[in-house]
């Protein structure tokens, strides 16, 4: 963004009970309008995965598999995996690890059903009335919510509220000053 709408000095990471591991689709991972790399600069110990549906990568593998952690996916929950579906993460002691399918929602569908090393995850229930306020990107159906606004809704589930505030408000930055860009390029077009 050019620096007169720059959001750097908003750009810091809080600490949370719980990590992020976001799992980007290879075509999302440079878009400047993707808001995963809003939860890597303000959510601390937020991992970002290339997602891959055959091959995944060893960093992701070592993750799932390390005990210290508890994974669960992040999707709405549906019949066809109700069996799967979990209202509350794991009190055992174990860190909460939030895994986010970060690409459009057609990319985020097949990266849920065609990730065979996915299916053993339970898949917790995002429970929000929140309707996406992303101006940059538009589902056509409001519930869905654009990966950072998942991960605040996630954040406020679990309580941590001062860090899900912290994202909300950095998400919101960046949505105006990306429009005020938009909107700048527009006149230079004219």
């Amino acid at each position: 963004m050019p620096t007169e709408v720059c959001i750097c000095e908003y750009r810091y990471q809080l600490p949370a009970g719980c990590e992020f591991w976001l799992l980007t689709h290879r075509y999302e991972l440079y878009k400047p309008t993707n808001t995963g790399r809003l939860i890597v600069d303000s959510v601390a110990n937020t991992r970002l995965f290339e997602w891959s549906r055959t091959e995944p990568g060893d960093a992701l593998l070592q993750a799932l598999a390390d005990p210290r952690y508890a994974p669960c996916l992040i999707f709405p929950a549906e019949e066809d995996y109700r069996h799967r579906v979990i209202q509350q993460v794991a009190s055992d002691g174990r860190i909460p690890a939030f895994i986010i399918l970060d690409g459009t929602w057609r990319q985020a569908r097949r990266m849920f059903r065609h990730s065979a090393y996915l299916q053993h995850l339970p898949v917790f229930a995002l429970q929000t009335e929140r309707l996406s306020r992303y101006q940059l990107r538009r589902s056509t159906v409001e519930e869905h919510l654009c990966t950072a606004e998942v991960a605040v809704a996630v954040l406020e589930q679990i309580g941590e509220v001062a860090v899900a505030a912290h994202l909300e408000s950095y998400f919101e930055r960046f949505n105006q000053s990306y429009i005020a860009t938009r909107r700048r390029w527009a006149k230079q077009e004219r």
